[in-house]
């Protein structure tokens, strides 16, 4: 069975509570180790994936069973809880909400629109029996009827604004939209917000009663909250994202109790500072993006982030930069680690490397 008791989930509360407020004086640090005896079977039906998230004849309740297996076999320190992830449904899954075909393979999940059609032909409607939503729906259903709310169920990948427009329209032809029919693009964008913030609380109520809310970031929120993005926005300059992105930002952020942006590549640094002027927004995950070495240094980004007041997620485990990032932002209370998992025989090193940041 899943080892985390009342206790540590009130130490999980407490602690991120006094972090917003800047009273912690440490970092958030959660870490998992794997290895541990789930003391049950495992099940035979794999974890959910990337690979398998299409196959509905692994049913609901096979989903959460194969889950708890999963939970069940981790050890929980420093800041970490159990969370059962559904960022496997792939990135941008109010697409498939939206009638776009979910298409994946071992490594992602992709959607693809039955037809391209021209902007002043697009409309976007809610649909309650679509598919992929029901199968969400029901995965929530069956997680909270399993762990009454002792396990967190992070929210799908729900994807930014643009990125699900650019699925229906294809990137390309976006760009031209963005110059050729300004009005049009930001009609949709509206549209698809209004309906992603439906979909949203339409989950929230599901999870009442839990003991709170994360998503793929796995941060902890005690109220519901999300990490915003808009992948699309390292195509586009300055300019056209303060006018096609931003407004949207501000919107849903407002919507939101400690909205994060997530923050992915150097193509999307030039954003940051229209960023860092959304009073909404209270986090800034930074992923330095695929090719970029480990060992670079990005201090100047989390300087400029702290020094705007706003939260930090660093995407690396503790292996990399913790003391280096630690040294340039202004306050320990600035920073959250991801969730990463650990094998337990690294179990004496981790943790007195917490320790030493008061995390144990």
């Amino acid at each position: 069975m899943i080892d985390f008791s009342d206790a540590q989930w009130e130490n999980v509360k407490t602690n991120y509570r006094r972090w917003w407020k800047g009273e912690l004086g440490r970092p958030i640090l959660p870490c998992v180790f794997w290895g541990r005896d789930a003391g049950r079977e495992m099940p035979k039906n794999p974890l959910l994936s990337f690979a398998n998230c299409n196959d509905l004849r692994i049913t609901p309740k096979q989903i959460v069973d194969r889950y708890d297996y999963e939970l069940s076999g981790y050890e929980y320190v420093g800041d970490s809880f159990p969370l059962m992830q559904t960022m496997q449904f792939g990135p941008g899954i109010v697409a498939a909400f939206l009638g776009a075909d979910l298409l994946n393979d071992s490594q992602t999940v992709w959607f693809r629109p039955k037809e391209v059609k021209p902007l002043n032909e697009m409309h976007f409607e809610y649909d309650a029996d679509n598919i992929w939503l029901d199968r969400i729906r029901e995965i929530f259903i069956e997680g909270m009827k399993r762990w009454q709310g002792n396990v967190v169920i992070g929210f799908p990948d729900l994807g930014g604004i643009m990125d699900i427009l650019a699925s229906f329209r294809q990137s390309d032809n976006l760009l031209y939209d963005l110059y050729d029919e300004p009005e049009q693009v930001k009609r949709l964008v509206n549209e698809i917000a209004d309906l992603w913030h439906r979909f949203y609380l339409e989950l929230c109520e599901l999870l009442k009663g839990s003991q709170g809310y994360s998503d793929w970031s796995s941060i902890y929120y005690e109220k519901p909250s999300y990490m915003l993005q808009s992948d699309f926005s390292f195509m586009i300059g300055n300019d056209m994202f303060d006018e096609f992105v931003k407004p949207e930002l501000e919107k849903t952020s407002a919507r939101l109790s400690n909205a994060w942006y997530h923050l992915d590549g150097i193509g999307e640094l030039k954003h940051l500072d229209s960023l860092l002027t959304v009073d909404t927004i209270k986090g800034i995950q930074w992923v330095p993006g695929e090719g970029e070495p480990r060992t670079r240094d990005w201090s100047e980004v989390y300087a400029k982030i702290s020094k705007a007041k706003r939260k930090i997620q660093a995407y690396y485990d503790l292996d990399f930069h913790l003391d280096e990032i630690l040294q340039v932002i202004e306050r320990p209370d600035d920073l959250v680690k991801m969730q990463f998992g650990y094998s337990i025989d690294r179990k004496n090193e981790i943790v007195a490397r917490l320790r030493k940041y008061g995390a144990e």
